[in-house]
């Protein structure tokens, strides 16, 4: 199995990128584990409680299970991925059943923060993005499917989110084995993600 790893700042456009890799693999040989599936559980606190976390520093990431999932689906077990809700700050009772896949990409913005997960990974990106562009795409993101007003968006990301990225996101660039833009010349770069992907499932 294939592990890769997909870092980079909110905003900055993993997503993109993990879609762009995907397009040309054959769907069935591919599966996606994302970091915002790991946050750790909060049932013991109130929803104003928990509406207080900061979810961009480590300690808000349940690393141990999200290694132990990856361990598992290495050993080629199947495993129940957790399913996190925004709105509720909060796991629910759902799991997504994720079977072992000749590729796995995991995707997330402190990945490659923890060393046991980063130990993991085959391949190591990071895609960066400017500020201002990973705010603009934060606002939209969190005000059309997350719930949130402007203010709210804007309070966290100066509060919250600028000196995590600054202090735990941006440090991790230097794990990369690979830096993709998130512009229109990041076009080389995943086709060499494609090219070491489709050696290993050839």
């Amino acid at each position: 199995m294939l592990i890769i790893g997909i870092a980079g700042g909110t905003g900055s456009g993993k997503t993109t990128v993990v879609h762009q890799i995907m397009n040309e693999l054959p769907e069935k040989e591919v599966g996606i584990i994302s970091q915002d599936s790991y946050y750790k559980e909060n049932h013991n606190l109130s929803f104003d409680e928990r509406a207080l976390i900061n979810f961009d520093h480590p300690r808000a990431i349940d690393f141990e299970l999200l290694v132990a999932h990856l361990k598992e689906l290495k050993a080629e077990k199947t495993i129940h991925q957790p399913v996190y809700s925004f709105v509720t700050h909060n796991r629910t009772e759902d799991t997504i059943t994720t079977h072992p896949r000749k590729v796995m990409i995991v995707e997330g913005i402190l990945i490659l923060a923890n060393p046991e997960l980063r130990d993991l990974f085959d391949v190591k990106i990071y895609v960066h993005a400017d500020s201002d562009e990973r705010l603009i795409r934060r606002l939209k993101r969190d005000i059309a499917d997350r719930g949130r007003d402007m203010d709210e968006v804007l309070n966290r990301y100066q509060n919250t989110l600028k000196p995590m990225h600054q202090q735990f996101i941006e440090p991790t660039k230097a794990f990369a084995d690979i830096i993709i833009p998130n512009d229109k010349y990041n076009t080389v770069a995943i086709d060499v993600v494609r090219a070491v992907i489709n050696q290993r499932i050839l």
